[in-house]
């Protein structure tokens, strides 16, 4: 057994301070040890910096730099959040840090230009690990990241004034003599238009209205959800009054509690004039600097720079733009709206912008008018926004409104017509009802019994959903009976001379038509939805040969391109021309004449000739449109002297 001494022996003082400091030195060695590491592990640590701090204008350009990322990988990624505060899994936008040339030293930047989203802009630095591949998809079924593994946020990002007006867009009026321009501020305050036929004197002032929308007007997801929905701000509209024909304007918009815009110019058309100049397509969407959630559309940017070039060789010559349906594919995501009228403001400042509803401005599962046979053709296309954003951002021509059913502003902009020069334009809703009896259908009946062809001997319909098309897509097949049915018969009797569509994605002339059959006197269709939305329907495919992908067209089919694009319209009291040019060259590739009520001549290029021979592609200029005719393939970058692409999905 172990002995225990009642009575242990003294300790020694000397022994115990010797002990004590031992304990403390290696107390004080830990310390040390410890905030080595710690300092070891603080310089590791990823930190994102942002520069500059403060914006001047909408559109400048903040740099993001990132550095101690340990072991990087390609699926590391930049969150973009506005509000700044927003929940992680609601950022806007993101960035796989794999797109910076360095990204492996675990350092690296990039650039993005930033619009004026009325608050501030946060970015944050997120792990995705690959055991979490596959359960997120944005539109097109690409993985989103997820926002599990946070590794740094950075100093928020302000715009200098978030009261700057912006998103500037001009628009005809009933009334010659006038023009309308609308735009967005942060606040609701009280806001003006000054302008004058001189840059130095703005000596006319009128006051803008304003109205804006909240997130309980939305009428399904994504556009009432939280990664969805962002306050749009106020929506400012204001007429100048008393123009003079034919005379270049200066004008300005804002106020001096919040700051006034640069000034844009635009020249009045003439009431009496013998000549119309327009620009006209559909389907353009929006370009973003970065991934969301949907699909964007880079194309678009070539569209805008094309028009825009053509614009300003007018020089004093009047124009306007028409946009037919699928305006911006926001589809619920309320920063793609802002977005789009950035993109569009140096044209939209310039000439009136005119637009029609698309099925990706309307659709939504509950719509007021969706009957048994349209069960297939009205879905979610509108993202949940049931047309409010369309209605409230635009102003056209019109008095009528629809209700939708719910709590939501009623929808504006359906149908409505304007004289430009010697064309009288139609807009028409394909989202709404179009049948005999219908508000719309005895609209479309009173306007075109009452054109004055000595006034305006052309008359221009347009719509989004086409009339005509031999792209292969059945789910509007009887969509496009009941218009053949509704439609079609005034058209041709009151002589419509030319007919406009959009929605599939691609450029498409046809001969003058009655039930499918080529005539005489009779409207020309023409589909224009190649602006920048690049998926598509094959084309009708032969019944004898359904595996080979490339068809001949129907005898009714003179022309069909699957190049991006957008078409320019002169007419005079004489004749109008009608040119696609094609944006990888900025050229002419088809050319359509209406002369008078004589009949028409199409006057197209080699490309046209090559199309219609015996169906066949030929030529290593249609390369890329081959890829129009496989299934989800994907645009690659190309020259830009060729032919680009496109995809092949549903409408």
């Amino acid at each position: 057994m172990d002995f225990i001494s009642p009575n242990p022996p003294m300790e020694n003082p000397l022994t115990r301070c010797y002990s004590l400091s031992r304990l403390v030195g290696v107390f004080l060695s830990l310390v040390i040890i410890a905030s080595d590491a710690t300092f070891s592990h603080g310089s590791n640590t990823p930190r994102i910096d942002v520069h500059p701090k403060t914006l001047n204008g909408s559109g400048d350009t903040v740099t993001i730099e990132w550095n101690g990322i340990e072991n990087p990988s390609n699926l590391d990624w930049l969150g973009i959040y506005n509000p700044h505060d927003s929940l992680d899994e609601n950022f806007i936008g993101y960035v796989f840090l794999s797109s910076c040339e360095n990204w492996r030293s675990g350092s690296c930047s990039i650039s993005l230009p930033l619009i004026n989203l009325r608050s501030d802009y946060g970015f944050r630095l997120f792990r995705w690990n690959e055991s979490e591949i596959n359960k997120h998809h944005d539109h097109d079924q690409n993985q989103l990241p997820v926002t599990k593994h946070l590794l740094a946020k950075g100093d928020k990002v302000a715009f200098k004034n978030p009261n700057d007006p912006a998103q500037i867009h001009l628009a005809l009026t009933e009334n010659h003599g006038e023009m309308r321009v609308i735009f967005v501020t942060k606040d609701g305050f009280k806001c003006f238009v000054r302008y004058g036929l001189d840059v130095r004197e703005l000596d006319m002032v009128v006051e803008a209205s304003s109205r804006t929308y909240s997130r309980s007007d939305m009428c399904d997801s994504p556009a009432n959800s939280d990664v969805g929905w962002r306050d749009p701000g106020f929506i400012h509209d204001g007429v100048m009054v008393n123009l003079k024909h034919g005379k270049r304007y200066y004008y300005q918009v804002g106020s001096e509690k919040g700051g006034w815009s640069s000034i844009h110019s635009f020249v009045t058309s003439s009431k009496h004039s013998d000549e119309t100049i327009a620009f006209l397509f559909g389907d353009m969407g929006t370009s973003v600097p970065y991934r969301t959630f949907i699909r964007t559309q880079e194309e678009s940017i070539s569209t805008v720079k094309w028009i825009l070039r053509d614009i300003e060789a007018l020089g004093n010559k009047p124009t306007f733009i028409s946009h037919i349906g699928d305006i911006s594919y926001a589809r619920g995501y309320a920063w793609v709206w802002d977005y789009f009228f950035s993109q569009i403001e140096p044209l939209a400042s310039k000439a009136p912008y005119h637009v029609c509803i698309g099925n990706h401005e309307y659709d939504w599962p509950q719509q007021p008018w969706k009957p048994a046979w349209a069960y297939g053709v009205y879905g979610k296309d509108g993202g949940g926004e049931c047309g409010v954003p369309y209605s409230l951002r635009f102003h056209m021509p019109s008095n009528f409104s629809l209700p939708t059913g719910t709590t939501s502003p009623p929808t504006e902009n359906l149908f409505y017509s304007v004289d430009f020069g010697v064309v009288h334009f139609l807009y028409f809703s394909t989202e709404t009802d179009f049948l005999p009896g219908s508000p719309q259908y005895e609209f479309i009946k009173a306007d075109l019994s009452n054109v004055n062809r000595e006034k305006t001997p052309f008359v221009v319909v347009q719509g989004h959903r086409p009339m005509y098309t031999t792209s292969n897509e059945l789910r509007d097949a009887p969509h496009r009976e009941r218009m053949l049915k509704s439609l079609e018969p005034l058209f041709v009797e009151y002589k419509v001379d030319l007919a406009l569509w959009g929605h599939v994605h691609r450029y498409e002339r046809f001969c003058p038509l009655k039930n499918f059959t080529c005539g005489t006197h009779l409207p020309v269709h023409v589909v224009i939805g190649m602006a920048g939305q690049d998926w598509q329907a094959i084309w009708e495919p032969r019944a004898d040969h359904p595996d080979v992908p490339i068809y001949p067209q129907p005898d009714r089919s003179l022309y069909r391109g699957g190049e991006f694009g957008y078409t320019r319209l002169h007419a005079t009291r004489e004749r109008l021309t009608l040119t696609y040019i094609g944006n990888h060259d900025g050229e002419a590739h088809d050319v359509l004449e209406i002369r008078g009520r004589e009949g028409f001549q199409a006057v197209g290029s080699s490309l046209s000739v090559y199309i219609r021979g015996g169906g066949f592609l030929l030529g290593g200029a249609f390369l890329g449109f081959l890829g129009g005719f496989f299934a989800r393939s994907r645009r690659e970058t190309v020259q830009k002297s060729t032919w680009i692409p496109v995809k092949s999905d549903d409408l």
